[in-house]
């Protein structure tokens, strides 16, 4: 497929079929995560799949409750991906504190938009989600303080194939050319 065809069927889905997502896919769309390039190569991602019906229902549950309920959504996806930022290497820590740039968020998020781009690519729906109570699901998934997640990513079929029109500022606002 065209980049800009998939670029433009990407959406954010948020009414999901009960239907189960193969693995095989859900892998899919990690390799292309894992191949995305990141500050001095650190890598600084790991791809939690929460499938189990049970434990994705317990996960969003506690995600998405409270002042976190606009995501309620979510308990319809039959996948719900957990992204740990991991520690990233020396050189990137260092560059992260010498500009006062997180790069390794920046990394993620290249990482994550690989992943639901090969999710569309597989004619399967996503909604990337920042806004969650990382501490119930920290208690969900028996994971320590410590432990850091920037994202989670909802994933399933889309109840509805229609591509909505991307309202987005003209070409022209955004670019200048030197």
């Amino acid at each position: 497929m065209n980049f800009l065809t998939l670029v433009k069927k990407r959406q954010s889905t948020r009414h999901y079929l009960p239907k189960k997502v193969d693995r095989e896919i859900i892998d899919r769309c990690i390799e292309a995560a894992r191949l995305a390039p990141s500050a001095c190569n650190s890598q600084p991602w790991k791809f939690i799949v929460v499938d189990n019906p049970e434990k994705k229902d317990e996960l969003a549950d506690a995600a998405f409750s409270g002042i976190y309920s606009l995501f309620t959504f979510v308990k319809e996806a039959p996948v719900i991906v957990v992204i740990i930022t991991e520690k990233s290497s020396y050189a990137a820590r260092a560059g992260a504190f010498l500009k006062n740039i997180q790069y390794s968020l920046i990394d993620i998020g290249i990482a994550c938009e690989h992943f639901v781009l090969q999710a569309a690519e597989e004619e399967v729906g996503t909604c990337m989600i920042g806004w969650f109570n990382e501490k119930k699901v920290k208690k969900v998934l028996n994971f320590s303080k410590s432990v850091k997640i920037d994202m989670l990513i909802s994933m399933g079929y889309p109840e509805n194939k229609k591509i909505r029109e991307k309202t987005r500022k003209p070409i022209e606002e955004i670019r200048e050319y030197y």
